[in-house]
């Protein structure tokens, strides 16, 4: 089946994973992750990209990024790439690419897949095995949506705030969510989606956000489309 062209949909979040080249890491201590989340800000806040959701581990990070227009996603991690790869470069006295490819991206029906996806991506570090819970893993938003840190990368969306009237609320419902974890099929669906690069919500959804002449959103399937049976004549 042909890969489709990544689709990046303005104003919509965006499930998004980039992984280390061979999956080798893409930090290897404190001052690199330091320098890799200075670089995501200032590579956000430079394309307008709202950043609800991340999670840096050794070969890979995972986002939910909403861009304000399609191509506002793609350069954000351009812009990333430049300033952290250089610098990580440089620092190892190495060339060539760190990333492994280009990034992985599924758009989102908010309604559906927004919390669930913000979900997915700060238990990452849970489901590696790195942390018993994901409030106690540094690198990730969890904190912040828990209420023990602020963190100016992250834009809390309308889902988020309706948890509650109070912060307090907001994050003792959001813990709850945490602690109950993902259910495999809809970890698999989000994973599947973001490396196929499809949509991840209902086909009725996107059909009322997108042109009606819009390209198609999935592959079809192949072949030519099968004819109808005809009709018995009475």
């Amino acid at each position: 089946m042909a890969r489709l062209p990544r689709r990046v949909l303005a104003g919509l979040p965006h499930h998004v994973v980039q992984q280390g080249h061979d999956r080798r890491p893409l930090v290897t201590d404190d001052e690199e992750r330091r320098m890799w989340l200075s670089s995501l800000r200032d590579a956000a806040a430079l394309h307008g990209v709202e950043v609800q959701a991340w999670s840096l581990l050794d070969d890979r990070f995972h986002l939910v990024a909403t861009p304000p227009a399609a191509d506002a996603l793609g350069r954000m991690m351009q812009a990333l790439g430049r300033r952290y790869v250089g610098w990580f470069n440089r620092r190892h006295a190495r060339s060539g690419t760190l990333w492994d490819g280009r990034f992985r991206a599924a758009a989102l029906e908010p309604e559906r897949w927004l919390l669930p996806c913000m979900r997915h991506v700060e238990l990452q570090p849970v489901d590696a095995g790195l942390v018993p819970a994901a409030g106690d893993f540094a690198w990730s938003s969890a904190a912040h949506h828990l209420g023990a840190s602020v963190d100016p990368l992250v834009s809390d969306p309308p889902a988020y705030w309706s948890l509650g009237n109070t912060p307090f609320e907001r994050s003792a419902a959001y813990r709850r969510f945490l602690e109950a974890g993902s259910a495999a099929a809809e970890a698999s669906l989000i994973e599947a989606a973001t490396r196929r690069g499809w949509p991840l919500g209902s086909q009725a959804y996107f059909a009322s956000v997108l042109p009606a002449s819009s390209a198609p959103l999935v592959p079809r399937p192949r072949g030519r489309p099968r004819k109808r049976p005809l009709t018995q004549r009475t």
